[in-house]
């Protein structure tokens, strides 16, 4: 199966890699970067019917290498996602954090959703149930960090702000970007921990191969 990754931060690539290499090693992937997505996002401030259309020219590029599947994985452009996904139907797309909360929802009732980007806390709490209590969390400065090359002052911050999120039932990691460190935030809260890559790779694996 050929799936194409789609990223808006180059933070991303490695921590889906890595989760493709560990759950489904068989998929051959191709990598997609406009990092100039996130960038545009965070000046204009909200979701325009260009930056949609941004996305569905990035869905027909990849629809037409022959992908059976694409997963996004920019958390905080849903909508402009699911207009690729119905673009493409019945090909698998998928939003980066879908599956993530799929698992989360089954498994608790009060989640703890940790950013680095401030547009993805405001994004992605409606794509949860309403029944669901979302306890948002910005890491801050850590994004830049990681900018400059510094993942272990990333890790710091990020897990100094989980912290805060000790009282949930879990604590979901709302980027790609954040999954290299769940097993420190997991010691520092003592909470069960979700990453959206693993997530993602084993819902994308059992609709295109049935396992």
């Amino acid at each position: 199966m050929r799936i194409t990754l789609v990223h808006a931060l180059k933070h991303s690539i490695v921590p889906v890699e890595t989760a493709f290499a560990k759950l489904w090693p068989e998929a051959r992937l191709m990598n997609l970067l406009d990092d100039s997505l996130s960038a545009d996002l965070a000046r204009e401030g909200r979701l325009s019917e260009a930056m949609t259309e941004r996305f569905l020219e990035l869905g027909r590029y990849a629809a037409g290498t022959g992908a059976d599947g694409i997963l996004f994985t920019c958390s905080a452009f849903g909508p402009c996602i699911e207009a690729v996904a119905r673009a493409h139907a019945p090909m698998p797309v998928l939003k980066p954090n879908e599956a993530m909360i799929e698992q989360a929802v089954a498994r608790g009732r009060r989640i703890g959703l940790l950013s680095t980007f401030p547009p993805t806390l405001a994004s992605m709490p409606p794509e949860f149930p309403a029944s669901i209590e979302i306890v948002p969390k910005l890491a801050e400065g850590a994004l830049a960090a990681l900018d400059r090359g510094d993942r272990a002052e990333h890790d710091r911050l990020v897990t100094e702000a989980s912290k805060d999120l000790r009282d949930c039932d879990l604590i979901a990691l709302a980027q790609y970007s954040l999954a290299p460190a769940a097993a420190m935030v997991a010691e520092a809260t003592g909470r069960p921990i979700l990453t959206t890559p693993d997530s993602a790779v084993l819902k994308l694996k059992a609709m295109l191969s049935g396992g």
